[in-house]
């Protein structure tokens, strides 16, 4: 008796004798049969951009799938999945794309059309991973501009074809960006990013306007900073007091307070091409670190900040970032890191080994004061450092003070004239000074000079042109040299004397009344204070004037 599977096969005999039944496939499993299962069909849409043409795009696309699929009456409506103004080559960066990748996994899906493989992805590997794994779930993908359908498709090469045509789309459309915003930077062309940028709005004209009020808060920063404050105290005070963020946080960084510490923006300036995207599928910024030119474009809007005190501020983040370490065992507090609670820990050192010192607390029968010792007694004794004496804090601010109250009172006449002989030392030109125009137009004489010895030695194939390269690589080189160090001591000098002026204006202020012990007036008069002895300080201003105070109690 043969099984009941066997009851409406077909025999066949082969040619070594074997009996073969042929068991026909179910009914409804059949390629004609499956047309006649309702499908659950979604449509993906997107364009790249939402600019107002391609919102038109973007409805009609939508409509065209509702349409389409609701006509359709073996079809049954899965979703309209679509990402407007949104790249196609990362896939998990489209919100829509990836709801629906959930949705198939979660078997709500059974067939999704899109326009083509470049709606659907411009990465190949993305398209081949999805249309892979939905492949693997049952769910197939109609393209319809290129006619494929992945449920039909006995191999993944014209897929492969057309996705790689996709990616090179996109990679050439990247290029021609990067092109146009090559040829833009050169002009000068400047980009705000006005929602995420504090203290400028669009003006009527087109043009960057300053908004006052978030212009009080970039010199506030400044200021506080100039002050002696430290980036963490700066973002907690304006936390403290309410005052919200570019981008409307009410949480300050310090990393925020050091960002607009350095954009060049705020002094009417705007250095172009600070970053780049290194390819277009990955979409990463990076920071250009001479990959790629940059472009300068001075006085291109309205300053915030003065530039003395802009070039000031640069100077002043390169201290306290560059301050060397001069403690490694002993006590808790590094020496190498800037401290803007006490003027002290930044101004007074000792007068036999050099090492700083530190502030600390006494406490002796049951009294406590505050004095200031040589940190290499603190950690070593006398081993390197044997007469430093430890100074108390109130004799010592006692001191200081006095010294600047008298340098106030001095003759009215020889400060003013220090005042203009420091100033025409910082503003005076050297007549036989390089020019800084002269130096940039032979720098670009050099560059076409480049230019044409290579269309040369490629024209001949040679390589006789070596030396001439070389020299005139050399001749660059040296020339950018100087005008970097142009550049510098510009900046320098603008910095002391928006310096100068802040020195003369807080000496204005104290001359004819009296003063106590002021943090931030310390830190803007006071360069260094050396102690000499244990009744006696050196004392350096930062007009360059110098002077010994005896130390009393």
């Amino acid at each position: 008796m043969q099984p009941a599977i066997l009851s409406a096969a077909l025999p066949q005999t082969t040619s070594a004798g074997k009996v073969v039944y042929t068991i026909p496939a179910k009914p409804e499993y059949t390629e004609q049969s499956q047309t006649k299962i309702t499908l659950r069909v979604a449509a993906y849409c997107r364009v790249s951009t939402d600019k107002d043409e391609q919102e038109k795009s973007f409805e009609a696309q939508t409509g065209y799938y509702t349409d389409k699929i609701m006509e359709n009456n073996e079809w049954q409506m899965a979703g309209i999945y679509a990402d407007e103004g949104k790249s196609g080559t990362q896939a998990p960066k489209r919100k829509d794309f990836m709801r629906m990748i959930r949705d198939c996994k979660s078997g709500k899906i059974d067939l999704i059309i899109t326009k083509s493989v470049q709606r659907f992805a411009r990465n190949t590997m993305d398209t081949l991973e999805y249309s892979r794994m939905l492949k693997a779930l049952g769910i197939g993908i109609i393209f319809e501009t290129q006619g494929l359908d992945t449920r039909k498709m006995s191999n993944e090469f014209m897929l492969t074809v057309f996705a790689s045509m996709a990616q090179n789309e996109s990679e050439n459309i990247s290029a021609n960006v990067k092109w146009g915003r090559q040829k833009a930077f050169k002009k000068g062309s400047v980009h705000f990013a006005y929602k995420t940028f504090l203290g400028y709005r669009k003006g009527a004209d087109g043009k960057p306007e300053i908004v006052p009020e978030e212009a009080e808060i970039i010199r506030r920063i400044y200021m506080d900073f100039l002050s002696g404050t430290s980036l963490k105290d700066i973002a907690a005070n304006l936390t403290a007091d309410g005052v919200p963020t570019a981008k409307g946080n009410e949480i300050w960084t310090r990393e925020v307070v050091q960002s607009i510490l350095r954009n060049e923006k705020y002094v009417g300036d705007a250095l172009l091409q600070k970053t780049f995207v290194e390819n277009c599928l990955t979409h990463k910024s990076k920071t250009n670190d001479g990959e790629l030119p940059q472009y300068y474009v001075k006085d291109n809007h309205p300053a915030i900040i003065e530039r003395g005190m802009w070039n000031q501020t640069q100077e002043e983040l390169t201290r306290r970032g560059g301050k060397r370490k001069v403690k490694e065992v002993g006590t808790t507090t590094e020496q190498g890191k800037y401290s803007s609670k006490f003027a002290l820990t930044e101004l007074l050192i000792c007068g036999e080994c050099g090492t700083p010192y530190r502030r600390c607390t006494w406490s002796r029968n049951g009294k406590k004061k505050i004095v200031w010792r040589c940190i290499s007694r603190l950690d070593y004794a006398k081993k390197y450092c044997k007469e430093s004496p430890t100074v108390e804090e109130n004799i010592l601010q006692d001191a200081i003070i006095g010294a600047i109250t008298e340098l106030a009172r001095t003759n009215p006449a020889a400060l003013d004239t220090l005042k203009q002989h420091i100033g025409m030392g910082l503003t005076g030109k050297d007549a036989d000074a390089d020019d800084p125009y002269a130096i940039q137009a032979r720098i670009g004489e050099i560059t076409a000079a480049l230019s044409e010895l290579y269309e040369l030695q490629a024209k001949n194939r040679s390589d006789n042109y070596d030396s001439q390269f070389e020299a005139l690589y050399s001749e660059r080189n040296d020339l950018k040299d100087k005008l970097e160090q142009i550049k510098a001591d510009t900046n320098h000098a603008s910095a002391e004397q928006s310096r100068l002026d802040q020195i003369f204006t807080v000496v204005d202020g104290i001359r004819n009344k009296p003063l106590e012990w002021d943090e931030q007036i310390v830190r803007q008069m006071v360069e260094c204070v050396k102690i000499i002895g244990k009744d006696k300080l050196a004392i350096r201003f930062r007009i360059g004037v110098e002077t010994e105070v005896s130390l009393t109690e």
